[in-house]
């Protein structure tokens, strides 16, 4: 599944099933030529905020099971992996959760990444907090947006009335590409 967005200058091409990022470049040449694609968590530093709260063990439960579907199978299909799983945790949860569940589960999930021997960005963040929320049935919108100039990409979660959970107000300047757990998914 490949998604784009046009933002003028640019075109970013995001393929769903390998994960890939391509930059496309109008043929007359704009002002200024697009960077390469980031995958994004510079703005926030994960983990500086330590939770106090219950979940922290479940929440490594939780991290570890994602990196373990990353890292099962072929790295070309690890975010179609990831999106699959996703998919079927959204539509287990049976109630919207709270900003407050949203954040706990967010900062729960950073605090589990202070340990976490893998790479742990805003991709790996957003989907266990999807997975913790769901096995309290609880649930949140998962978006996957981009930004330009430069061009980068960042995953967060949100709830059902669109309210951030611990995402700086920059969040709302990428434009959501997929999200799931919405009606408009």
């Amino acid at each position: 599944m490949k998604r784009c967005v046009d933002f003028g200058h640019v075109q970013v091409v995001i393929d769903y099933d390998t994960g890939g990022v391509r930059c496309l470049i109008p043929e007359e040449p704009a002002p200024s030529t697009a960077p390469k694609a980031s995958w994004g968590s510079t703005e926030h530093r994960a983990g500086l905020t330590v939770p106090h709260s219950a979940w922290s063990s479940t929440a490594a439960a939780v991290l570890a099971g994602v990196l373990a579907v990353e890292a099962a199978g072929k790295r070309e299909t690890a975010m179609r992996r990831l999106i699959d799983v996703i998919r079927t945790a959204t539509s287990t949860t049976t109630h919207p959760a709270t900003p407050e569940q949203a954040e706990r589960a967010v900062l729960a999930v950073r605090r589990a990444a202070w340990f976490s021997p893998a790479r742990t960005a805003c991709l790996e963040e957003s989907a266990a907090v999807v997975l913790l929320l769901a096995l309290r049935r609880r649930s949140v919108v998962w978006c996957h947006g981009v930004a330009p100039d430069p061009v980068r990409l960042h995953a967060w979660v949100q709830t059902g009335d669109g309210a951030l959970a611990a995402e700086p107000p920059s969040t709302l300047l990428y434009t959501p590409v997929l999200t799931i757990g919405d009606t408009r998914d």
